[in-house]
Protein backbone atom coordinates (compact mmCIF):
# COMPACT_ATOMS: atom_id res chain seq x y z
CA UNK A 1 0.00 0.00 0.00
CA UNK A 2 1.49 3.50 -1.13
CA UNK A 3 2.15 5.87 2.03
CA UNK A 4 2.78 9.49 1.74
CA UNK A 5 5.28 10.92 3.88
CA UNK A 6 5.00 14.16 5.53
CA UNK A 7 7.99 16.69 5.82
CA UNK A 8 10.78 15.83 8.42
CA UNK A 9 9.57 18.03 11.72
CA UNK A 10 6.08 18.21 10.71
CA UNK A 11 4.46 18.36 14.04
CA UNK A 12 1.80 16.06 15.40
CA UNK A 13 -0.53 16.66 18.59
CA UNK A 14 -4.17 16.64 19.79
CA UNK A 15 -5.89 19.55 20.74
CA UNK A 16 -8.11 20.15 24.46
CA UNK A 17 -9.73 23.30 26.21
CA UNK A 18 -9.49 23.75 29.74
CA UNK A 19 -12.96 24.35 30.10
CA UNK A 20 -14.33 21.52 28.49
CA UNK A 21 -11.68 18.61 30.14
CA UNK A 22 -10.35 20.05 33.49
CA UNK A 23 -12.70 20.64 35.82
CA UNK A 24 -12.16 21.30 39.68
CA UNK A 25 -14.31 24.33 38.77
CA UNK A 26 -14.30 25.36 42.79
CA UNK A 27 -10.62 24.09 43.96
CA UNK A 28 -7.25 25.93 44.21
CA UNK A 29 -8.72 29.66 44.55
CA UNK A 30 -10.42 29.18 40.16
CA UNK A 31 -12.80 31.74 40.02
CA UNK A 32 -16.22 31.73 38.16
CA UNK A 33 -16.29 31.70 34.32
CA UNK A 34 -18.72 32.90 32.18
CA UNK A 35 -19.33 28.84 31.30
CA UNK A 36 -19.88 28.00 35.16
CA UNK A 37 -22.84 30.56 35.20
CA UNK A 38 -23.98 29.68 31.29
CA UNK A 39 -24.67 26.25 32.52
CA UNK A 40 -26.53 27.05 35.30
CA UNK A 41 -29.47 28.81 32.48
CA UNK A 42 -32.16 26.17 32.11
CA UNK A 43 -31.99 24.90 28.61
CA UNK A 44 -28.48 25.92 28.12
CA UNK A 45 -26.82 22.65 27.86
CA UNK A 46 -28.60 20.01 25.82
CA UNK A 47 -28.19 17.38 28.41
CA UNK A 48 -28.19 19.90 31.50
CA UNK A 49 -24.62 18.25 32.27
CA UNK A 50 -22.39 21.14 34.30
CA UNK A 51 -18.17 21.34 33.36
CA UNK A 52 -17.53 20.87 36.76
CA UNK A 53 -15.94 17.60 36.90
CA UNK A 54 -15.97 17.25 33.05
CA UNK A 55 -13.01 14.67 32.38
CA UNK A 56 -11.09 15.78 35.77
CA UNK A 57 -7.76 15.96 33.74
CA UNK A 58 -7.32 18.53 36.33
CA UNK A 59 -6.85 15.86 38.64
CA UNK A 60 -5.71 13.08 36.57
CA UNK A 61 -3.16 14.99 33.65
CA UNK A 62 0.29 12.90 34.73
CA UNK A 63 -2.27 9.51 33.43
CA UNK A 64 -3.07 11.97 30.11
CA UNK A 65 0.25 12.66 29.35
CA UNK A 66 0.76 9.19 29.97
CA UNK A 67 -1.48 8.58 26.96
CA UNK A 68 -0.62 11.25 24.96
CA UNK A 69 3.15 9.76 25.26
CA UNK A 70 2.02 6.20 24.09
CA UNK A 71 0.30 7.74 21.17
CA UNK A 72 4.02 9.14 20.27
CA UNK A 73 2.42 12.94 20.01
CA UNK A 74 4.83 15.88 19.27
CA UNK A 75 2.81 18.63 20.72
CA UNK A 76 -0.18 19.10 23.00
CA UNK A 77 -2.18 21.58 22.15
CA UNK A 78 -4.17 22.96 25.58
CA UNK A 79 -5.95 26.09 26.74
CA UNK A 80 -4.88 27.89 30.50
CA UNK A 81 -8.15 28.58 31.81
CA UNK A 82 -7.89 32.55 32.69
CA UNK A 83 -9.62 32.39 36.24
CA UNK A 84 -7.56 29.96 37.81
CA UNK A 85 -4.36 32.88 37.42
CA UNK A 86 -6.69 35.57 38.12
CA UNK A 87 -10.21 34.22 39.49
CA UNK A 88 -11.80 38.06 39.00
CA UNK A 89 -9.77 38.94 36.20
CA UNK A 90 -7.34 41.33 37.56
CA UNK A 91 -5.95 42.02 40.32
CA UNK A 92 -3.94 39.37 42.59
CA UNK A 93 -2.58 36.64 41.07
CA UNK A 94 -3.41 33.38 42.25
CA UNK A 95 -0.18 31.04 42.47
CA UNK A 96 -1.99 27.90 42.61
CA UNK A 97 -3.61 28.28 39.39
CA UNK A 98 0.28 28.57 37.65
CA UNK A 99 1.55 26.26 39.82
CA UNK A 100 -0.79 23.38 37.72
CA UNK A 101 0.41 25.01 34.76
CA UNK A 102 3.78 24.83 35.50
CA UNK A 103 3.78 20.97 36.49
CA UNK A 104 1.61 20.24 33.36
CA UNK A 105 4.73 21.76 31.04
CA UNK A 106 7.47 19.87 32.87
CA UNK A 107 4.91 16.73 32.79
CA UNK A 108 4.53 17.10 29.37
CA UNK A 109 8.54 17.94 28.81
CA UNK A 110 9.75 15.17 30.38
CA UNK A 111 7.60 12.70 27.85
CA UNK A 112 8.91 14.66 25.37
CA UNK A 113 5.79 16.45 23.95
CA UNK A 114 6.36 20.02 23.64
CA UNK A 115 3.48 22.15 25.01
CA UNK A 116 1.80 24.41 22.55
CA UNK A 117 -0.52 27.13 24.95
CA UNK A 118 -3.75 29.13 24.08
CA UNK A 119 -4.33 31.58 26.14
CA UNK A 120 -8.86 32.49 26.03
CA UNK A 121 -10.59 29.03 24.93
CA UNK A 122 -13.89 31.20 25.63
CA UNK A 123 -13.88 30.62 29.73
CA UNK A 124 -13.69 34.55 30.55
CA UNK A 125 -14.00 35.25 34.12
CA UNK A 126 -17.20 36.27 35.52
CA UNK A 127 -16.40 39.20 36.90
CA UNK A 128 -15.18 40.33 34.30
CA UNK A 129 -18.76 39.82 32.13
CA UNK A 130 -20.17 41.48 34.71
CA UNK A 131 -18.49 44.29 33.81
CA UNK A 132 -19.35 44.63 30.54
CA UNK A 133 -17.23 41.36 29.21
CA UNK A 134 -15.46 41.48 26.11
CA UNK A 135 -17.88 44.46 24.80
CA UNK A 136 -15.66 46.52 27.43
CA UNK A 137 -12.83 48.09 26.32
CA UNK A 138 -11.04 47.59 29.48
CA UNK A 139 -11.16 43.74 29.21
CA UNK A 140 -8.47 43.83 26.13
CA UNK A 141 -5.68 45.98 28.58
CA UNK A 142 -6.57 43.07 31.01
CA UNK A 143 -6.04 40.01 28.47
CA UNK A 144 -3.04 41.90 28.20
CA UNK A 145 -1.92 41.80 31.43
CA UNK A 146 -2.79 37.83 32.18
CA UNK A 147 -0.73 36.96 29.01
CA UNK A 148 2.61 38.28 30.34
CA UNK A 149 1.53 37.01 33.92
CA UNK A 150 1.40 33.54 32.25
CA UNK A 151 3.90 34.09 29.98
CA UNK A 152 6.23 34.97 32.36
CA UNK A 153 5.97 31.81 34.54
CA UNK A 154 5.96 29.83 32.09
CA UNK A 155 8.31 31.21 28.50
CA UNK A 156 11.40 29.80 29.44
CA UNK A 157 9.70 26.44 28.57
CA UNK A 158 7.03 27.17 26.30
CA UNK A 159 8.11 28.25 22.64
CA UNK A 160 4.48 28.51 21.12
CA UNK A 161 1.82 30.55 22.33
CA UNK A 162 -1.73 31.12 20.73
CA UNK A 163 -3.46 34.14 21.99
CA UNK A 164 -7.48 33.13 21.43
CA UNK A 165 -8.85 30.76 19.86
CA UNK A 166 -11.92 30.99 17.58
CA UNK A 167 -12.69 34.81 17.86
CA UNK A 168 -15.47 34.19 15.79
CA UNK A 169 -17.53 31.90 18.11
CA UNK A 170 -16.99 34.24 21.23
CA UNK A 171 -18.43 36.86 18.89
CA UNK A 172 -21.27 35.34 17.25
CA UNK A 173 -22.17 32.60 19.09
CA UNK A 174 -22.09 34.19 22.49
CA UNK A 175 -23.16 37.88 22.15
CA UNK A 176 -25.39 37.57 18.32
CA UNK A 177 -27.09 34.05 18.38
CA UNK A 178 -27.26 33.77 22.08
CA UNK A 179 -25.90 30.08 21.71
CA UNK A 180 -22.79 30.62 23.66
CA UNK A 181 -21.84 32.15 27.09
CA UNK A 182 -22.35 34.52 27.54
CA UNK A 183 -25.66 34.31 25.99
CA UNK A 184 -26.43 37.65 24.45
CA UNK A 185 -28.29 38.53 21.17
CA UNK A 186 -26.97 41.79 20.36
CA UNK A 187 -25.51 42.21 16.82
CA UNK A 188 -24.06 45.76 17.49
CA UNK A 189 -22.44 44.21 20.52
CA UNK A 190 -20.93 41.37 19.10
CA UNK A 191 -19.16 43.89 16.47
CA UNK A 192 -17.65 45.17 18.97
CA UNK A 193 -16.89 42.48 21.01
CA UNK A 194 -15.25 40.57 17.44
CA UNK A 195 -12.84 44.22 17.60
CA UNK A 196 -12.05 44.08 21.10
CA UNK A 197 -10.98 40.21 21.08
CA UNK A 198 -8.52 40.68 18.20
CA UNK A 199 -7.10 44.14 19.49
CA UNK A 200 -6.79 42.10 23.15
CA UNK A 201 -4.88 39.50 20.94
CA UNK A 202 -2.47 42.34 19.48
CA UNK A 203 -1.90 44.17 22.80
CA UNK A 204 -1.26 40.33 23.79
CA UNK A 205 1.09 39.55 21.51
CA UNK A 206 3.24 42.69 22.23
CA UNK A 207 3.24 42.27 26.06
CA UNK A 208 4.49 38.23 25.67
CA UNK A 209 7.21 39.27 23.09
CA UNK A 210 8.24 41.98 25.86
CA UNK A 211 8.63 38.93 28.29
CA UNK A 212 9.77 36.16 26.13
CA UNK A 213 11.05 37.62 22.79
CA UNK A 214 11.91 34.28 21.21
CA UNK A 215 9.05 32.69 21.02
CA UNK A 216 6.75 32.51 18.25
CA UNK A 217 2.96 33.83 18.86
CA UNK A 218 -0.46 33.56 17.04
CA UNK A 219 -3.92 32.76 16.88
CA UNK A 220 -6.60 30.05 15.82
CA UNK A 221 -9.03 31.07 13.56
CA UNK A 222 -12.05 28.84 12.68
CA UNK A 223 -11.88 28.68 8.71
CA UNK A 224 -14.99 27.76 6.77
CA UNK A 225 -15.11 27.52 2.57
CA UNK A 226 -18.45 28.90 1.72
CA UNK A 227 -20.35 27.82 -1.54
CA UNK A 228 -23.10 29.15 -3.12
CA UNK A 229 -26.10 26.84 -3.44
CA UNK A 230 -26.62 27.79 -7.43
CA UNK A 231 -24.88 29.84 -10.22
CA UNK A 232 -27.10 32.45 -9.22
CA UNK A 233 -25.80 35.82 -8.26
CA UNK A 234 -28.40 36.32 -5.00
CA UNK A 235 -26.67 32.67 -4.19
CA UNK A 236 -23.28 34.14 -5.00
CA UNK A 237 -24.09 37.43 -2.99
CA UNK A 238 -24.88 34.72 0.11
CA UNK A 239 -21.62 33.35 -0.65
CA UNK A 240 -20.10 36.53 -0.68
CA UNK A 241 -21.77 37.97 2.79
CA UNK A 242 -21.14 34.82 5.47
CA UNK A 243 -17.33 34.46 4.00
CA UNK A 244 -17.18 38.01 4.95
CA UNK A 245 -17.98 38.05 8.31
CA UNK A 246 -17.33 34.63 9.32
CA UNK A 247 -13.92 34.59 7.88
CA UNK A 248 -12.73 37.78 6.26
CA UNK A 249 -13.85 39.94 9.05
CA UNK A 250 -11.31 38.28 11.63
CA UNK A 251 -8.34 37.89 8.83
CA UNK A 252 -8.22 40.72 7.25
CA UNK A 253 -7.94 42.69 10.25
CA UNK A 254 -4.67 40.68 11.10
CA UNK A 255 -2.92 40.76 8.08
CA UNK A 256 -4.21 43.33 6.41
CA UNK A 257 -4.66 46.23 9.04
CA UNK A 258 -8.82 47.23 8.00
CA UNK A 259 -12.16 45.72 8.01
CA UNK A 260 -13.63 44.24 4.44
CA UNK A 261 -15.77 46.99 2.84
CA UNK A 262 -18.18 44.63 1.87
CA UNK A 263 -18.50 43.52 4.90
CA UNK A 264 -19.06 46.63 6.78
CA UNK A 265 -21.33 47.41 3.86
CA UNK A 266 -23.28 44.48 4.47
CA UNK A 267 -23.68 45.06 8.14
CA UNK A 268 -24.72 48.55 7.75
CA UNK A 269 -27.76 46.85 5.70
CA UNK A 270 -28.59 44.87 8.31
CA UNK A 271 -28.87 47.51 10.47
CA UNK A 272 -26.41 47.14 12.68
CA UNK A 273 -23.74 49.25 12.39
CA UNK A 274 -25.27 53.01 11.06
CA UNK A 275 -22.65 53.95 8.55
CA UNK A 276 -18.95 53.21 7.74
CA UNK A 277 -17.58 54.33 10.91
CA UNK A 278 -16.97 51.94 13.22
CA UNK A 279 -17.74 53.48 16.59
CA UNK A 280 -15.63 50.98 18.05
CA UNK A 281 -12.69 51.32 16.50
CA UNK A 282 -10.08 53.82 17.90
CA UNK A 283 -7.22 56.19 16.49
CA UNK A 284 -3.88 53.13 16.30
CA UNK A 285 -6.52 49.75 16.94
CA UNK A 286 -5.39 48.33 13.48
CA UNK A 287 -1.58 48.83 13.67
CA UNK A 288 -2.03 46.64 17.09
CA UNK A 289 -4.44 44.23 15.45
CA UNK A 290 -1.78 43.49 12.78
CA UNK A 291 0.97 43.35 14.85
CA UNK A 292 3.08 40.54 12.57
CA UNK A 293 2.39 36.54 13.55
CA UNK A 294 4.78 33.99 13.40
CA UNK A 295 1.78 31.64 13.12
CA UNK A 296 -1.76 31.14 11.81
CA UNK A 297 -3.23 28.10 13.38
CA UNK A 298 -6.64 27.21 11.69
CA UNK A 299 -9.32 25.12 12.70
CA UNK A 300 -11.89 23.59 10.02
CA UNK A 301 -14.24 21.11 10.01
CA UNK A 302 -16.84 21.27 7.23
CA UNK A 303 -17.62 23.97 4.38
CA UNK A 304 -20.79 25.56 4.33
CA UNK A 305 -23.17 26.24 1.69
CA UNK A 306 -25.23 29.47 1.34
CA UNK A 307 -27.90 30.44 -0.66
CA UNK A 308 -30.11 34.18 -0.55
CA UNK A 309 -33.04 34.18 1.73
CA UNK A 310 -36.23 36.11 1.15
CA UNK A 311 -34.41 39.03 2.71
CA UNK A 312 -31.02 38.50 0.57
CA UNK A 313 -29.22 37.44 4.01
CA UNK A 314 -27.63 33.95 3.76
CA UNK A 315 -29.64 30.99 4.90
CA UNK A 316 -27.65 27.39 4.85
CA UNK A 317 -28.69 24.77 2.77
CA UNK A 318 -28.15 21.28 3.11
CA UNK A 319 -26.18 19.35 0.44
CA UNK A 320 -25.07 16.07 1.95
CA UNK A 321 -27.16 12.80 2.68
CA UNK A 322 -27.40 12.28 6.02
CA UNK A 323 -24.52 9.12 6.13
CA UNK A 324 -22.03 11.94 5.21
CA UNK A 325 -23.06 14.13 8.34
CA UNK A 326 -21.19 13.92 11.63
CA UNK A 327 -23.14 13.70 14.79
CA UNK A 328 -23.17 17.12 14.87
CA UNK A 329 -24.30 17.53 11.69
CA UNK A 330 -21.37 18.81 9.38
CA UNK A 331 -20.82 17.44 6.30
CA UNK A 332 -17.70 15.45 5.55
CA UNK A 333 -15.97 17.20 2.92
CA UNK A 334 -12.32 16.85 3.14
CA UNK A 335 -11.82 18.89 -0.10
CA UNK A 336 -12.74 21.98 2.11
CA UNK A 337 -9.64 21.70 4.65
CA UNK A 338 -7.21 21.99 1.16
CA UNK A 339 -8.98 24.62 -0.30
CA UNK A 340 -9.15 26.50 3.18
CA UNK A 341 -5.41 26.02 3.50
CA UNK A 342 -4.85 27.60 -0.25
CA UNK A 343 -7.06 30.36 0.57
CA UNK A 344 -5.36 31.77 3.70
CA UNK A 345 -2.14 31.12 2.14
CA UNK A 346 -2.76 32.79 -0.75
CA UNK A 347 -4.53 35.71 0.60
CA UNK A 348 -2.67 36.34 3.75
CA UNK A 349 0.62 34.44 3.32
CA UNK A 350 1.13 33.67 6.73
CA UNK A 351 4.69 32.54 7.67
CA UNK A 352 3.73 29.64 9.14
CA UNK A 353 0.08 27.71 9.51
CA UNK A 354 -1.01 25.04 11.79
CA UNK A 355 -4.21 22.94 11.58
CA UNK A 356 -5.11 23.60 15.09
CA UNK A 357 -8.28 21.68 15.09
CA UNK A 358 -9.81 18.77 12.86
CA UNK A 359 -12.12 16.31 14.05
CA UNK A 360 -15.08 14.04 14.02
CA UNK A 361 -18.13 13.48 16.84
CA UNK A 362 -19.50 10.32 16.56
CA UNK A 363 -20.60 8.30 19.02
CA UNK A 364 -20.14 4.31 18.23
CA UNK A 365 -20.62 1.85 21.07
CA UNK A 366 -18.31 -0.63 22.17
CA UNK A 367 -18.46 -4.66 20.43
CA UNK A 368 -19.13 -7.35 22.37
CA UNK A 369 -15.29 -7.58 23.89
CA UNK A 370 -15.80 -3.88 25.07
CA UNK A 371 -13.68 -2.21 22.19
CA UNK A 372 -14.94 0.39 20.39
CA UNK A 373 -13.95 0.15 16.60
CA UNK A 374 -14.87 3.84 15.50
CA UNK A 375 -14.33 3.49 11.72
CA UNK A 376 -16.11 6.65 10.56
CA UNK A 377 -13.94 8.83 12.55
CA UNK A 378 -11.01 6.73 11.04
CA UNK A 379 -12.48 7.70 7.19
CA UNK A 380 -12.93 11.31 8.56
CA UNK A 381 -8.79 11.58 9.94
CA UNK A 382 -7.59 9.57 7.01
CA UNK A 383 -9.34 12.09 4.04
CA UNK A 384 -8.70 15.47 5.98
CA UNK A 385 -4.78 14.11 6.40
CA UNK A 386 -4.66 13.69 2.65
CA UNK A 387 -6.35 16.76 1.92
CA UNK A 388 -3.57 18.36 4.56
CA UNK A 389 -1.34 16.48 2.05
CA UNK A 390 -2.72 17.91 -1.18
CA UNK A 391 -2.23 21.97 0.29
CA UNK A 392 1.57 20.83 1.48
CA UNK A 393 2.29 19.61 -2.50
CA UNK A 394 0.85 23.02 -3.45
CA UNK A 395 3.27 25.13 -1.43
CA UNK A 396 1.15 25.87 1.98
CA UNK A 397 3.67 26.43 4.78
CA UNK A 398 1.84 23.36 6.71
CA UNK A 399 3.80 23.09 9.75
CA UNK A 400 1.98 20.50 12.17
CA UNK A 401 -1.52 18.88 12.85
CA UNK A 402 -3.80 19.20 15.65
CA UNK A 403 -6.36 16.36 16.24
CA UNK A 404 -9.58 17.24 17.71
CA UNK A 405 -9.83 15.88 20.34
CA UNK A 406 -8.03 14.00 23.02
CA UNK A 407 -10.90 12.76 24.99
CA UNK A 408 -14.87 13.15 24.86
CA UNK A 409 -15.51 15.97 26.31
CA UNK A 410 -17.95 18.87 27.66
CA UNK A 411 -18.91 19.97 24.14
CA UNK A 412 -19.88 23.60 25.02
CA UNK A 413 -24.12 24.03 24.74
CA UNK A 414 -24.43 19.82 23.84
CA UNK A 415 -22.86 18.60 27.16
CA UNK A 416 -21.67 15.85 26.98
CA UNK A 417 -23.99 14.30 24.43
CA UNK A 418 -21.22 14.56 21.23
CA UNK A 419 -18.02 12.64 21.35
CA UNK A 420 -15.06 13.77 19.79
CA UNK A 421 -12.20 11.88 21.81
CA UNK A 422 -9.65 9.42 20.78
CA UNK A 423 -10.51 8.18 23.70
CA UNK A 424 -14.34 7.46 25.61
CA UNK A 425 -14.47 9.06 29.09
CA UNK A 426 -16.67 7.26 31.27
CA UNK A 427 -19.32 9.76 32.95
CA UNK A 428 -19.47 8.39 35.77
CA UNK A 429 -16.17 7.11 36.72
CA UNK A 430 -13.71 9.50 33.92
CA UNK A 431 -11.77 6.11 33.31
CA UNK A 432 -10.41 6.58 29.51
CA UNK A 433 -11.41 3.80 27.18
CA UNK A 434 -9.42 4.15 23.52
CA UNK A 435 -11.57 3.70 20.56
CA UNK A 436 -9.58 2.25 17.29
CA UNK A 437 -8.94 5.85 15.65
CA UNK A 438 -6.08 6.15 18.66
CA UNK A 439 -4.67 3.44 17.72
CA UNK A 440 -4.92 4.65 13.64
CA UNK A 441 -3.59 7.88 14.48
CA UNK A 442 -0.64 6.01 16.71
CA UNK A 443 0.51 4.72 12.97
CA UNK A 444 0.29 7.76 11.51
CA UNK A 445 2.93 9.64 13.90
CA UNK A 446 4.73 7.24 14.39
CA UNK A 447 5.55 6.88 10.51
CA UNK A 448 4.98 10.25 9.73
CA UNK A 449 2.63 9.23 6.49
CA UNK A 450 -0.73 8.34 5.59
CA UNK A 451 -1.97 5.69 3.20
CA UNK A 452 -2.89 6.64 0.02
CA UNK A 453 -5.93 4.07 0.24
CA UNK A 454 -7.64 3.32 3.92
CA UNK A 455 -7.98 0.01 5.22
CA UNK A 456 -10.66 0.15 8.18
CA UNK A 457 -10.30 -2.40 10.94
CA UNK A 458 -12.97 -4.68 11.72
CA UNK A 459 -14.75 -5.15 14.97
CA UNK A 460 -12.37 -6.78 17.63
CA UNK A 461 -9.54 -6.07 15.11
CA UNK A 462 -6.37 -5.95 17.44
CA UNK A 463 -5.00 -3.11 16.10
CA UNK A 464 -6.91 -0.98 19.20
CA UNK A 465 -4.87 1.08 20.76
CA UNK A 466 -3.31 -0.23 24.33
CA UNK A 467 -2.35 2.22 26.82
Amino acid sequence: MAKWKFPEGFVWGVATSAQQIEGAAQEDGRGLSIWDRFADGEGNITDGSRPDVACDHYHRWPEDIGLMRKLGLDSYRFSIAWPRIFPTGTGAVNAAGLDHYDRLVDGLLEAGIEPFPTLFHWDLPQALQDKGGWADRDTTSAFAEYAACVVRRLGDRVRRWATHNEPWCVATLGHEEGAHAPGLKEPRTALAVAHHLLLSHGLAVRAMRGEAHDAEYGIVQNHCPVVPASDSPEDFDAARWFDGFFNRWFLDPLFTGRYPEDAVADRIRAGHLDGPRLPFVHEGDMGIISTPLDFLGMNYYSRIVMRAGEDGKPVAVAMAPVDQLTDMGWEVYPDGLTGALLDIHRRYAPPAIYIAENGAAYDDAPGPDGRIVDQRRISYLHGHLLAARNALEAGVPLRGYFLWSLLDNFEWGFGFTKKFGLFAVDPVTRDRTPRASAAWYHAVIRENAVDDDLSLPAEGDSRVFQP
